[in-house]
């Protein structure tokens, strides 16, 4: 399988509101990004507006497409049309890489539209991973997967999510996205140690990061809800610090936000609060 070299770069994600500032005019500052990452299903067309902004987009920027409906966990098998019109969009656009989640989304009959949590079993692994393979060998590359947030686990686990993560990487040769607000997420929920899930994976294996907010628990939630809807909590910047010194090579680091969706100059700014954790995190001590 190919290899995705790394790439340490600083982006956002391309949002509507945002489309404006992405095509200023050629004598206006271009937004100070490395990359933009889009949701490959909002882009899985033949032709519109929304492709031509996109091609645009890619005129001056690296593109990143990112999956939320390839239902890796599908015990069923993946869609062969949804591979078919997400390798035609990967021919259009050339992007750094293509990523999704693990999770399952959909059954023979019905798409929940949500990222659903996987037994973290044998069976689900193996499933999991000839998924896995067939979408890399219908697209011609390796792919990166990340990790969801959870809210319930299931009694048939028989690995943690982290031993799950490493050996997909293991069997298949595909890569990582650490959302590092999940990791936070599933960890406070859970009651497993973050740094302990850090330490498990197989982190030459981890070629992008994702920030984003979270809703934090109340008197009357005991969990937290990862809503992509605010800035990122303090508890995950502290995460994030850790994960960088961690990490063997340079990441790709990206501001989430899907709701709520602010003035870019304040994800902006974020990016850059981004920029001086890692470059504080990779100082000699």
């Amino acid at each position: 399988m190919s290899v995705i070299e790394p790439f340490g770069g600083f982006g956002l994600g391309l949002r509507r509101t945002h489309y404006d500032d992405f095509l200023s005019a050629p004598d206006q500052p271009r937004v100070p990004v490395d990359f933009v990452e889009v949701i490959s299903e909002n882009y899985m067309i033949d032709g519109g507006r929304q492709m031509r902004i996109l091609e645009e987009v890619r005129e001056q920027f690296p593109i990143i497409i990112h999956g939320v409906s390839m239902s890796i966990g599908s015990a069923g098998g993946l869609d062969a049309d949804y591979l078919t019109k997400l390798k035609r969009l990967e021919e259009r656009i050339d992007p750094l890489w293509v990523s999704d989640h693990l999770c399952w989304t959909r059954n023979s009959a019905h798409n929940s539209h949500d990222l659903l949590p996987m037994p973290l079993t044998e069976e689900g692994l193996s499933a999991v991973c000839a998924n896995i393979d067939r979408a890399q060998d219908a697209l011609g590359r390796a792919m990166l997967f990340e990790n969801p947030s959870s809210y319930l686990t299931f009694p048939e686990d028989e690995l943690s999510e982290w031993e799950f993560l490493t050996e997909m990487t293991r069997r298949t040769g595909c890569y990582l996205l650490l959302d590092v607000n999940n990791i936070y997420v599933s960890a406070a929920n859970h009651g497993f140690s973050a740094m302990d899930y850090l330490k498990g994976l197989p982190l030459d294996r981890v070629r992008q990061i994702h920030l984003a907010g979270h809703d934090p628990a109340t008197p009357k939630r005991d969990i937290i809800i990862d809503t992509h809807d605010r800035a990122v909590a303090d508890g995950v910047w502290d995460l994030y610090a850790k994960a960088i010194a961690m990490l063997p090579q340079p990441v790709a680091t990206m501001i989430e936000r899907d709701d709520h969706i602010p003035p870019l100059p304040e994800l902006l700014s974020e990016l850059d609060r981004a920029r001086g954790i890692a470059d504080a995190a990779l100082v000699p001590a």
